[in-house]
């Protein structure tokens, strides 16, 4: 069984985050991924006007352009953003367990772990509040929400703890999220995304105005189906099993795959939650950039 990987951030990585917001919809009155609440002006994100360059002034500010045009000083000066409390919403069920053919060493978790991580890095780099809840079939484990560096040790010593075990627990055992997640704040879901019963409750969040983001992360095995063979099939949360000839089964599954896929976008939809897929074996930051890249509204 996967213990884990260590939260690393490769440096490229960390580079293509910084053209990254986090961005609510609810605090906006958007129905699209919105801005933060404008607050004030600084040197924020949000460009608001230019004015004359002063002492103590960071280079990186400075309108080049405008400066050939005029042959003077101009910064960028921009709106800072009303700080957001952001939380991540781990499903660390047994389903979490599941590995790749191509990458046994690891686990859905493991890929759930460092894309955390990376929202992590996100809120740090806005200096937003974040906080961690995760569910497996103990109940639920908490990280209040707090902010800066300490915080992310925090959380990141909790992700590396999480273990994939059991199934979804009683709606009582989850009572703490209700309590901490309030209405407005951004509550990023990560997991599988077909358990019906956790479904449900992003269903029952967003319509209490929690502003519901879905990161669902699914195995290469899963989307390609790769079994040529007998197989037996084996749900790790149930226990059922299934046997068969991955060949004669291949077009059967991969219809009725795509099919739940479809009838989970109608529902998100529907529910007013933005969703993306993560794949195992594609870039940690690409349902990122679909989400909150410039410009990009789900």
């Amino acid at each position: 069984m996967s213990t884990g990987l260590p939260l690393l951030l490769p440096p490229d990585l960390r580079a293509r985050l910084r053209a990254l917001r986090l961005r609510p919809r609810l605090a906006s009155g958007m129905s699209g991924i919105g801005q933060h609440a404008s607050r004030s002006r600084g040197a924020g994100l949000e460009f608001a006007q230019y004015r004359a360059y002063e002492p103590g002034d960071e280079l990186r500010q400075v309108d080049w352009k405008l400066y050939a045009r005029s042959d003077r000083f101009f910064v960028r000066e921009s709106e800072r953003e009303s700080p957001i409390t952001v939380w991540l919403l781990l499903d660390t069920t047994a389903s979490a367990g599941q590995t790749d053919r191509v990458d046994p060493g690891r686990s859905r978790l493991d890929h759930m772990r460092l894309l955390a991580a990376c929202v992590v890095e996100l809120a740090l780099q806005q200096g937003d509040r974040f906080g961690l809840l995760a569910i497996d079939g103990e109940g639920l484990q908490l990280v209040p929400a707090g902010h800066g560096a300490r915080q992310r040790d925090r959380v990141y010593l909790q992700l590396q703890a999480l273990r994939a075990r059991g199934g979804w627990p009683a709606a009582e055992r989850l009572r703490p999220l209700w309590e901490r997640v309030r209405p407005g704040d951004l509550l990023l879901c990560i997991g599988d995304g077909f358990d019906e019963t956790g479904v449900v409750l992003l269903e029952q969040l967003a319509r209490a105005r929690r502003d519901v983001v879905l990161l669902q992360v699914l195995t290469a095995d899963e989307r390609d189906f790769p079994f040529d063979a007998g197989h037996r099939f084996r749900d790790p949360e149930t226990g059922e099993e299934v046997r068969g000839d991955g060949a004669a089964i291949r077009s059967d599954y991969l219809q009725r795959f795509a099919e739940a896929r479809t009838a989970l976008q109608s529902r998100l939809q529907a529910g007013g939650i933005a969703s993306a897929t993560s794949w195992l074996d594609q870039p940690l930051d690409q349902p990122l950039q679909a989400l909150f890249g410039r410009g990009i509204t789900a």
